[in-house]
Parts: structure tokens; sequence; C-alpha cells
């Protein structure tokens, strides 16, 4: 066995000590996060679950490994630091804490960082695959939101739908779509100086640490999109912008956090998207399974579970 290309730059922002500690369980496991603190054992958490190495960070070690995650050059990162975190080449994610300078009731900086949390961006080309037929239908893009758990999987299916809308799928008939996706958080592109680490799809334009009710006004205004995909709505202000989206024409994809597709009826912020019928799919996903488990496809507008297959 092997530590495949990705892996091989999380290793190398690891001091060499917690590196070579980390090294095998990357060859064993499939690691989707490490969390290290000064003072603390390291946390590491993979498809088997939470286990404990017992070696105990310094403060040399986070700043040692601060300095390669920043290329030596904090003040290049000055805006992801002062949003707490760092997004590396291949798309992984660096959340950082410690003491936040405060400058006008706003977060201006993080100084003396304490800890670091790593998580590594997997690609999983293929797992929308399954539910592609429920959520295109020939010309047609229903508007759709997923439903899910932390951890179960909802970004990671969300990158790979828009991967297969942009691209198309002959075997199904869908043609390619042209689509923005509004990244707010660098999680869905993974990118990196703006480039996109994901295979997002050939028609594909990312609008990159955008909030989303300005990006999707943006990009209605500016990029043509068919397609609209974001993550995590749930304030007013996105409600809003995806109904304007909505009436400009254009398809939404997006995600909440949830268990059961009630879980989307009891929140009053979406009552406008029920009632006014815009919302079309849902898809419930769980960690049943494993990670991206399919529960349910619901058709909203008939109120039936959609049989998988």
């Amino acid at each position: 066995m092997r530590i495949l290309k990705g892996e091989e730059e999380i290793i190398g922002i690891f001091p060499l000590t917690i590196g070579n500690l980390l090294k095998d369980r990357f060859l064993r496991e499939q690691i989707y996060e490490v969390r290290i603190k000064i003072g603390k054992p390291i946390l590491v958490y993979s498809k088997h679950g939470e286990s404990i190495i017992n070696y105990i960070p310094t403060k040399e070690d986070i700043k040692s490994m601060i300095q390669k995650i920043s290329n030596y050059s904090l003040y290049a990162y000055e805006e992801d630091i002062r949003q707490g975190f760092i997004t590396i080449k291949g798309g992984h994610r660096i959340g950082i804490a410690g003491e936040c300078v405060m400058e006008k009731g706003e977060v201006k900086t993080i100084r003396n960082i304490s800890s670091v949390n790593i998580r590594i961006c997997r690609e999983i080309i293929g797992c929308s695959d399954k539910v592609m037929k429920y959520i295109v239908s020939g010309s047609r893009v229903y508007n759709t939101i997923i439903i899910s758990p932390p951890k179960c999987g909802k970004t990671t299916m969300l990158r790979d739908i828009a991967r297969n809308i942009s691209n198309g799928i002959s075997s199904l008939g869908i043609n390619g779509r042209k689509i923005v996706v509004i990244d707010e958080r660098s999680e869905i592109g993974a990118c990196h100086f703006g480039i996109p680490q994901s295979d997002l799809g050939i028609r594909t334009d990312v609008l990159d640490n955008c909030l989303k009710r300005e990006g999707l006004i943006m990009a209605i205004r500016s990029l043509s999109p068919e397609v609209l995909i974001c993550d995590e709505i749930g304030t007013k202000g996105d409600i809003e912008a995806l109904m304007m989206a909505f009436n400009s024409g254009v398809n939404i994809i997006t995600t909440i956090h949830g268990f059961t597709v009630e879980d989307l009826y009891k929140r009053k912020v979406f009552c406008d998207l029920l009632d006014n019928e815009i919302l079309e799919r849902a898809i419930v996903l769980s960690n049943k399974n494993g990670v991206g488990t399919i529960e349910n496809v619901h058709s909203l507008k008939g109120g039936e579970n959609m049989c998988l297959n």
C-alpha cells in the first residue's frame, strides 16, 4: 500500500514526529479529520471512528504547521485566517483556533493559534449517479435540497451532482448545463487561489469564499447560469436570494442539516420555498451503511417517496 498524492500533501504539513505517527494510519485507514491542540493528545477520525494518538503537541509543533500551511507568509492568508480557516492545495481545509483580535465588532485576525483541525478533502466521483435520474429529466433540472446530519456526505454528494449536471450524462439523455457554485466556505470546489481543486465539471463557474446571498445575485447578473448550487442554506437572506433565482428562471440545488424530510417542514424559514412549491426533490442522507447512504428521495410536490433502484 502507498500514500496517495493528496495524502502526501497533508503529511507534508506536519512536523516530522507527528507526520511519522500518522503516516501508517493514512496507509491503513480512510482518515477524514485530524485535530491537533497544544498540550492535548492528537485526535484522528476515520471510517473506523475516533482514535487517540498519545503524542502531546507543543507550541513549536503548531507554529511549524502554521508556517507550512501558509507557505511561510501569514500575511498572504490574512483574509482566510480572519474567517478561521485556510484551504491548502488539494482542497484540504485547515480550521484554526486561538485568540481572536476584534475590530469594530468583527474578527480582524487570530493570533496565538493553539489548535488546528485538518479536514481532508476526498472526492467520490460517481456517488450521485444513483439519484441523477430523480433530479434531472431530459431538459429539466428539478429544484433539489439534500437533507443530511453532519459528516454524512452532503457536500460530497452536492459536489458530484454539480459535476454530473455540468458535464451531462449521455446514458440518461442529460445535456450539460451551465452551473455557478456559490462556495461560501470553500468546501464544494475546495478552491486554492481561486482554482477549484475538485472536479465540478466543464461548465461550472465558482464564486469562492462568497456569501450566499451576494453570490447568488452576482451569478444571476453576470454569469448566466442555468443551475445555481450552494451549501447549507438557513437564513432569511438565503431564502430571498433563492426565490429571486427561481423567479429569474434558474434552477437551484442546495443542502440543509437535518435527519428527515420533516425537518424541512418544521423550519419556518423554508415556508416560502415550500408554500410556493419551488422545491421539488429532497434527498435524505445518513451514515447507516457508511457515509453518504441514500435513505430516500422525496417528490415534494407529490409528497411521496421515490423508489431507489
